[in-house]
């Protein structure tokens, strides 16, 4: 738990600091308290409720803030979606796998972990990460390479979910699915063409939920492990959910069977 943050003039080109932008974003973070502020920026302009909240916590936190044109705001979050304020943080906090996967019980319910197989786009990741959140996923697993990270349009799009989530990464995802599988974890992996429904099958006990990429889904790899294939049933005409949708689906049909059947 950090109790406050240090200062300091830090250069944008730092490679160990980045720029969050949002009010979600900056809020949770600060909530979270698990990156270190440099810095805080407002715009200059009268803060509505919400803000002036971030920057009373801000201020109690000793975290330098200071009130800046609009037109400044927008270049230091290379956006106009900051919604009024950005903040120099630290770099987003990796979990080790370890402390995924042998993460000590907090509730009753057995473990429900994400694992997204090569998601590219960081709006997926993010929205996945808020769904997941709020259904009970104790942790996220993506890959090194060729996958979306938690950046900051991925912790906006996420509305500051990502700042509450363990999230790890892995070299290789078969690897990891193979290693979690002898810790009793059933693998769900989710795809158009499977035969059978996500409703028809036992979400309850220990799963990992698999979501593939955008455009090719799971890799053939990581397919071959899952114990599971499943889809969602669909009457409308277009070929599939996108993966942010189909994620909220499977993880609140999980939440369903875990709670409330």
């Amino acid at each position: 738990m950090i109790d406050s943050f240090p200062s300091g003039n830090i250069d944008n080109k730092n490679d160990k600091l980045e720029i969050l932008y949002g009010i979600h974003s900056v809020q949770e973070a600060l909530n979270a308290r698990q990156r270190i502020f440099f810095e805080i920026y407002f715009v200059k302009e009268k803060l509505s409720p919400t803000l002036q909240t971030i920057e009373f916590l801000a201020i109690s936190l000793k975290i330098p803030v200071t009130k800046v044109k609009a037109s400044f705001l927008k270049s230091l979050a290379k956006t106009s979606r900051h919604q009024g304020v950005a903040a120099r943080v630290s770099l987003y906090p990796f979990s080790d796998i370890s402390e995924i996967i042998n993460n000590p019980k907090k509730s009753e319910y057995n473990n429900f972990l994400l694992l997204l197989d090569n998601i590219q786009d960081p709006h997926n990741l993010g929205a996945l990460a808020r769904t997941a959140l709020c259904a009970g996923v104790e942790g996220i697993v993506i890959t090194k390479d060729r996958s979306a990270g938690p950046t900051p349009a991925a912790c906006k799009a996420s509305a500051g979910a990502l700042e509450h989530l363990p999230v790890a990464r892995v070299t290789n995802m078969a690897k990891f699915v193979k290693e979690i599988k002898k810790k009793e974890f059933w693998i769900i992996g989710m795809g158009g063409e499977a035969r059978k429904s996500v409703f028809s099958i036992d979400l309850s006990c220990n799963i990992a939920i698999i979501i593939g990429g955008e455009e090719k889904g799971i890799r053939p790899l990581v397919k071959k492990e899952c114990d599971y294939l499943v889809s969602i049933p669909q009457l409308g005409q277009i070929d599939s959910l996108n993966a942010s949708a189909a994620g909220a689906v499977v993880m609140y049909e999980a939440l369903r069977q875990r709670r409330y059947s």
